[in-house]
């Protein structure tokens, strides 16, 4: 005890330090945003209070301007340019000489560019939250949680570990290297390229950014042009992080424009991540083989959620409402599949309608409303096709929320959360990603059953099991073909940043967020040298140097025995073999190195 006694007095003064450190506030500077010409103060001026309608039935890949608008109310917000190709690589080059410079810089500066932009996110949610309500029509709350929350997250996990993942990683050395040390080395890839969605503005362009700069890459993203205004506006926050720690100007940039100046930025770059649809990802993966660029593809999906009779029917209702209408059903890892085992059938389609009924649509920041626009112009119509497919095909449905106060130019952009039961397979619902607030549920009576119905889709990013066994959860989970998968929850794997996010199949391919995700940015180098320089040094053996030696191939077989043979006795029998060899080998040397002197 007397032994004891000192440590555990250390170690209790020790935590009680780290405590008193804990209380002390950090000193992160603060950063100044201009928000002036972006917030809605009821004072704006003709030229940018007009109702703006777009053109339906063509793209405006032809137009030199990305028109902005909110879906909610079709309002318009302002245009911006898009970049031609030529610009596109004038960008990137800026990006690769400011890059340069950054992958010099020590983790003690990437972690105090965390904690700026941290500190700002922190001080103003409600900004950040507005302009993404504005510009895609989602919720504040949608907001905080699929922005903010995400982001944070993202941040905290990179100032708790980022810096342990980014340094040499030593390895075993095997038998044969016994002698050696290795281990991998993580080297910035240079300017990273990033395509993402629209579907939330703010974390599509922090995650990419997030992960390349504090690996020490630049980054470039093309931001959709459904969401170009609002991640204009993101791109400041960035700038003023970037500039309040010395970080060399244009390390990252965001661009705007159509498919050609996400075409030039594929060919610009050291490595592409996309956010989008399948169809996109094949002809990113076709240019992207025109200069070997490497690429990470995630495609959307469509999740399965399966519901076992010994779940908590009740409990599991309001997860799964939230699962479907989070963001109007706009979510990359959103339910769109819903399994329920036919004994409490009845009972979660009658809980679910419940909570359904209950719901409100409206524009979001123009009263109390559950849930807001779709964002895409045209997009409510195919919605609608889905689901007269699937009741022309039998399908029955069950409810629908209900609509607030929509002006009468943006009702296209609005869709009814909306319940249907008695779906099947053959129906294009249950098919094809929907991308929109409908809550397919189908049967089924044993968990081979589900497990078989999960399986059969195009897609594979994630899934959801509800069983009041945990262990019969994970067994159904670990047969689903899919990147991602959540236990009596839903989506809580992405909000465990340590974990890489991505899927399989059409679903794509390569994963963000997390370690793999993190390292994805690195040129990733095996580095060996020799444990015990200069005493023990590489030295080709006698039998195997050039001229090589008539016994040269049996001493390589009696090498390979004495280091991978099976049992012990062979290994030292091989052993043998080869000493002798060496042994033969330098009398042999002696002899002839004395009849040359004689």
């Amino acid at each position: 005890m007397a032994f004891w006694w000192p440590l555990i007095v250390l170690a209790f003064a020790y935590a009680i330090c780290r405590f008193l450190l804990m209380l002390i506030p950090p000193n992160v500077p603060s950063i100044q945003v201009d928000a002036s010409d972006v917030l809605d103060d009821g004072n704006q001026t003709q030229e940018n209070s007009f109702i703006y309608v777009p053109p339906r039935g063509r793209t405006q890949q032809s137009e030199t301007k990305v028109q902005c608008y909110e879906p909610a109310t079709m309002k318009y917000l302002g245009y911006y340019p898009a970049l031609t190709p030529v610009e596109v690589k004038e960008r990137v080059a800026l990006a690769r000489k400011a890059q340069k410079t950054w992958a010099k810089s020590s983790f003690k500066q990437r972690r105090l560019f965390l904690r700026i932009l941290l500190k700002y996110i922190i001080e103003h949610q409600d900004l950040i939250c507005e302009i993404s309500s504005r510009d895609t029509g989602k919720t504040m709350v949608d907001a905080s949680l699929g922005e903010i929350m995400t982001t944070c997250e993202k941040i905290t996990w990179l100032l708790s570990e980022g810096e342990r993942w980014l340094k040499p990683e030593y390895r075993s050395c095997g038998r044969s290297m016994i002698h050696k040390k290795s281990k991998v080395e993580f080297h910035p890839l240079g300017v990273i390229g990033a395509i993402v969605s629209w579907n939330y503005p703010f974390h599509n362009i922090f995650n990419p950014m997030l992960a390349a700069v504090f690996s020490g890459n630049g980054i470039v993203i093309k931001v959709s042009e459904h969401a170009s205004w609002s991640g204009c506006f993101y791109f400041r926050i960035i700038q003023s992080a970037l500039a309040a720690v010395g970080a060399p100007e244009n390390l990252v940039d965001v661009i705007t424009g159509f498919s050609e100046t996400g075409e030039a930025l594929v060919s610009s770059v050291d490595k592409l991540i996309f956010v989008g649809s399948p169809g996109v990802g094949k002809m990113i993966m076709r240019n992207a083989a025109e200069t070997l660029t490497p690429v990470t593809l995630e495609l959307g999906g469509k999740d399965a959620f399966i519901v076992c009779e010994d779940a908590n029917v009740e409990h599991v209702a309001q997860i799964a409402v939230r699962a479907v209408l989070q963001s109007s059903g706009q979510n990359c890892a959103g339910a769109e599949r819903f399994y329920v085992h036919k004994d409490i059938y009845s009972s979660f389609v009658n809980q679910v309608s419940k909570i359904v009924k209950s719901v409100s649509a409206g524009p979001p920041l123009a009263g109390k409303y559950d849930m807001g626009a779709i964002c895409m112009q045209e997009h409510s119509e195919r919605l609608q096709n889905l689901v007269n497919d699937a009741l022309d095909k039998g399908a029955k449905l069950v409810v629908r929320g209900s609509f607030g106060h929509i002006g009468e130019d943006a009702v296209d952009h609005f869709f009814p959360p909306t319940v249907i039961e008695n779906v099947n397979h053959t129906m294009k619902l249950m098919q094809e990603e929907a991308f929109g607030p409908i809550m397919p549920i189908m049967k089924f009576s044993t968990d081979e059953e589900a497990v078989k119905l999960a399986n059969d889709s195009k897609y594979g990013l994630g899934c959801a099991v509800f069983s009041g066994s945990q262990r019969r959860a994970r067994e159904i989970t670990s047969q689903i073909h899919c990147g991602v998968a959540a236990i009596n929850d839903f989506a809580s794997s992405y909000m465990c940043q340590s974990l890489p996010f991505g899927g399989v199949k059409e679903s794509g391919f390569g994963r963000f967020a997390g370690v793999e995700g993190l390292r994805a940015c690195c040129l990733v180098k095996s580095v060996v040298e020799d444990r015990w320089w200069p005493y023990i040094k590489t030295k080709i053996p006698k039998p195997i140097q050039y001229p090589v030696g008539e016994n040269g191939f049996e001493f390589q077989e009696s090498l390979v025995e004495a280091l991978y043979g099976l049992n012990i006795w062979d290994r030292l029998r091989a052993l043998v073999a080869v000493l002798k060899i060496l042994t033969d080998q330098n009398s042999h040397a002696s002899s002839n190195s004395k009849r040359r002197d004689d």
